[in-house]
């Protein structure tokens, strides 16, 4: 079976971040729950932090530079997104909102989505389902059904004993997994290459042909 490709968004603003630490741990358990399913998996990880600059400056322009068309183009071509971005105001950040924002608005069409979210509190937790989950129901991805909130006490020892921070990881990752093996493996094209616009098996030939009458 064909090797996969996740890509990682976190929108973490400190370093090291608790954002980043969520993401890390949903990728490592979706890969785990992959192998468990004879697929093996390899992660992009995309700190939006390190491109706010170019984020800015793309919806100033409309022109991504070329680290941030980097980090686009491996979510475009990614099997699957796990999304995670710090809770700020009840709602998903800024920085966060704003790569979406530079995305193609059909990039993300029949995408698997896991989504993350991480706060100091766990009132904060609803924020998923309300805010962050129609916004990647507006773009027509597949969100998993279980989102991740982790609360700052999750990283201690006060968490949640009765649904543990690892218990709703595995959770929502033995879902992406489940998801992305539904689906056949992404494949890029090359722009380049007549069959990706006139397709499989037809060149210019046929084109100049098909214009000629013959």
């Amino acid at each position: 079976m064909a090797a996969r490709r996740i890509a990682v968004v976190s929108a973490g603003l400190s370093n090291p971040s608790s954002t980043r630490m969520l993401a890390d741990k949903l990728a490592a358990e979706t890969v785990s729950q992959l192998a468990e399913r004879g697929i093996e998996a390899s992660v992009d990880v995309i700190e939006l932090r390190d491109l706010a600059h170019d984020i800015t400056n793309n919806l100033l322009t409309g022109f991504a530079p070329a680290e941030l068309e980097s980090a686009i183009n491996s979510v475009y071509s990614a099997d699957a997104l796990i999304a995670v971005t710090p809770i700020f105001s009840t709602s998903y950040s800024g920085l966060f909102k704003s790569f979406i924002d530079v995305l193609d608005p059909d990039a993300l069409t029949g995408k698997p989505v896991l989504i993350g979210a991480n706060a100091g509190t766990a009132r904060h937790s609803l924020a998923i389902d309300y805010a962050i989950r129609p916004l990647f129901a507006y773009l027509h991805a597949e969100a998993v059904s279980t989102g991740v909130f982790a609360a700052s006490s999750d990283w201690g020892g006060s968490g949640d004993d009765v649904a543990p921070l690892s218990r709703r990881v595995e959770k929502g990752a033995r879902e992406l997994a489940e998801a992305i093996t539904r689906k056949d493996a992404v494949t890029s094209n090359d722009p380049f290459d007549p069959a990706s616009y006139l397709g499989e098996g037809r060149s210019f030939g046929h084109l100049l042909g098909g214009l000629s009458g013959e």
